[in-house]
C-alpha cells in the first residue's frame, strides 16, 4: 500500500518509516507534489490531523495519514500542546522551543507532562482516528542527542533518561506515536487484502 504522510518533518518522516511495515511505501507531501504549507489553527490535535490529511487526500486521492502531536505540561495548563512546533515562533528550531519551556518552567517542582499523538488516515470510503499517550516529566536541561523536538528534555515514566538518550528499540516500544501506529497497524492488518494492497 502506497500512503502519503502529510508531513515534510524530517525526524518525524524517519520515525514513521521506521515503525511501519516494510510493505507500506510512504510519500511525502513534497515527493506528492504537495508544496503549499498546511494551517493548523484548530485546538485539538485531532482537528489539527485531520486538516492535514484532508488537504493531502484532496490533492492526491491516495490514501492519507497525518499526525498532529505535541507536549503538554501539567504546571503550565497543558502548554505548549498544539502549539508545541512554534512555541517559541513560526520558525523556531527545537533547540529554541527547548529553551523556552526550560524557562517557562522555571524552578517548578512539578514537572509533569505526556506526549500525546493524534494521526488520521483518510482513505476512499474510510476516515479513521489513532492516538497514542506517554506520560513522564521535564528535566532540568537537555540529555542525549538522539530524536527530535521535546526529546532531550522529556523522561517517560519508569526511565532516568529522556527519549534523546533511549535507544529507538525503546523509544519504539513506548513513545506516544508508537502507541498510535500500534494501533493503525492494527487496522491495516483488518483491512480486505484488496484495501491492504491498494495504491
Amino acid at each position: 500500500m502506497t500512503i502519503v504522510l502529510a508531513s515534510n518533518n524530517a525526524g518525524k518522516i524517519a520515525e514513521l518509516k521506521s515503525l511501519l511495515p516494510a510493505g507500506i511505501k510512504l510519500i511525502t507531501m513534497t515527493e506528492a507534489g504537495y508544496l503549499k504549507r498546511i494551517e493548523e489553527p484548530f485546538n485539538s490535535f485531532r482537528e489539527n490531523a485531520y486538516a492535514k490529511a484532508k488537504a493531502l487526500f484532496e490533492f492526491t486521492g491516495l490514501p492519507t495519514l497525518s499526525d498532529d502531536s505535541g507536549i503538554c505540561v501539567e504546571a503550565l495548563d497543558g502548554k505548549p500542546g498544539v502549539h508545541s512546533a512554534r512555541y517559541a515562533g513560526p520558525e523556531a528550531s527545537d533547540d529554541a522551543n527547548n529553551q523556552k519551556l526550560l524557562r517557562a518552567l522555571g524552578n517548578y517542582e512539578n514537572r509533569a507532562a505526556y506526549y500525546f499523538a493524534a494521526l488520521c488516515f483518510i482513505r476512499p470510503g474510510g476516515l479513521h482516528y489513532f492516538e497514542g499517550r506517554c506520560d513522564g516529566h521535564i528535566g532540568r536541561r537537555p540529555k542525549g542527542n538522539r530524536g527530535f523536538g521535546y526529546d532531550p528534555i522529556f523522561l517517560p515514566e519508569g526511565y532516568e533518561q529522556s527519549f534523546a538518550e533511549l535507544s529507538p528499540e525503546i523509544k519504539s516500544r513506548i513513545s506516544h506515536r508508537a502507541k498510535a501506529l500500534q494501533q493503525f497497524i492494527s487496522f491495516l492488518n483488518r483491512l480486505p487484502d484488496s484495501a491492504n494492497s491498494s495504491t
